[in-house]
C-alpha cells in the first residue's frame, strides 16, 4: 500500500478519536461515521469528512479500521445491509479493532475474501492512556500478507504489535488479555480494600506494593484513580462485563473452566447493580469500599 492513504475510521469513542487523531496527524485522509456525531466532531474539526453511515464511509476508503462497543454492532456494522463487507472497494482492508468474538472474526474474514476484500481482527489492550500516548498492544488474527500491509498504520498506535494467527487468534489472544486483566482488577482492589479496613492510608501501602512483586499496570494507573474517587471511564464497566461474556463463553466451547474470571464476572455484575456500568473499570474499588 502507499504511504498515504484513504482511511475509514467508524468508532470515535474514548480510545477509537485517538486512534483515528494519530492518523490524520500521520497524514492520511479520514473519513469518519460514529453513531453520536458529536464524538467526531473534532476529528471533522481537524481535517476529517464526515460520512452518513459505515458503508458510505467505507465505500471511499483502502482501509477500513472499526473500534465499537459490542460484537452486536460489529456484525451489523459489517455484515448488515448496506455495511462495510457489502459497501468496501475490491481490494480494500478490514481492521476490526473492537474486542469481539473469535467466531464473529472468522465470519467476517469469509465473508471479506467472497467480496475479494482481506480482513483482520486486530482488538488493543492500554485503554485511553494507551490510545492517546500511541502506545497500545495490537493483538492481531489474519493472513500474514495483511498484516504486513497494516502494520504502518498499526505502528501509528501502538508500540507491541503481533501476528498471532489466523483470523479469530487476535480475539482469542484479547480474550486472554482480560483475563488477566479483570482477575487483576479484583486483586489490587481486595488488597487496598484490605490495607483501608486494617487502617491503613491506601495510598501509602499503593506506594509501597505498587513496584514490588504485586506491580500490575492497573496496580500502577487505575488505582490511583480509584484512590482519588476518580471513576471516570479510561475502560467502561459495561465493556469488560462483555468481554467476560466473550471470553467465558469460548472457554466453555474449549471445555475449560475459568473459576477466577467466574469471580470477576460475579463481582462486576453487582457493580453495573449498583448504576455504575458507564464507570470506569476501577468503579470495583468502589463497590468494596461500599461494602
Amino acid at each position: 500500500m502507499s504511504a498515504t492513504l484513504s482511511i475509514a475510521f467508524i468508532g470515535t469513542g474514548v480510545m477509537g478519536r485517538s486512534m483515528a487523531s494519530h492518523l490524520l496527524n500521520a497524514g492520511h485522509s479520514l473519513h469518519v461515521f460514529n453513531r453520536t456525531k458529536d464524538k467526531a466532531l473534532s476529528l471533522v474539526q481537524a481535517g476529517a469528512t464526515w460520512h452518513d453511515s459505515a458503508g458510505e464511509a467505507a465505500s471511499v476508503a483502502d482501509v477500513v479500521i472499526t473500534m465499537l462497543g459490542f460484537p452486536k454492532d460489529v456484525e451489523e456494522t459489517y455484515l448488515g445491509p448496506g455495511g462495510i463487507v457489502e459497501r468496501a472497494k475490491k481490494g480494500a482492508l478490514l481492521i476490526d479493532m473492537t474486542t469481539s468474538s473469535p467466531i464473529l472474526a472468522k465470519r467476517i474474514s469469509d465473508a471479506a475474501a467472497q467480496k475479494g476484500l482481506e480482513a483482520l481482527d486486530a482488538p488493543v489492550s492500554g485503554g485511553d492512556i494507551g490510545a492517546r500516548e500511541a502506545r497500545l498492544v495490537i493483538m492481531t488474527g489474519g493472513s500474514p500478507s495483511a498484516f504486513e500491509s497494516a502494520k504502518p498504520i498499526f505502528e501509528k498506535i501502538g508500540k507491541n504489535i503481533s501476528l498471532l494467527g489466523p483470523a479469530g487468534a487476535g480475539q482469542h489472544c484479547k480474550m486472554a488479555n482480560q483475563i488477566s486483566v479483570a482477575v487483576g482488577m479484583v486483586a489490587w482492589c481486595e488488597a487496598l480494600a484490605y490495607a483501608k479496613k486494617a487502617g491503613l492510608d491506601p495510598n501509602a501501602v499503593h506506594q509501597s506494593i505498587s513496584g514490588g512483586a504485586a506491580g500490575s499496570w492497573a496496580l500502577t494507573n487505575l488505582a490511583p484513580r480509584a484512590l482519588n474517587e476518580d471513576f471516570a471511564p479510561g475502560f467502561y464497566v459495561k465493556h469488560i462485563l462483555k468481554d467476560m461474556r466473550i471470553a467465558l463463553e469460548s472457554a466453555a466451547e474449549m471445555g475449560l473452566q475459568l473459576k477466577g474470571l467466574e469471580t470477576a464476572r460475579a463481582l462486576y455484575d453487582r457493580v453495573a447493580e449498583k448504576g455504575w456500568e458507564d464507570n470506569g473499570t476501577q468503579a470495583l474499588y468502589r463497590f468494596y469500599t461500599s461494602l
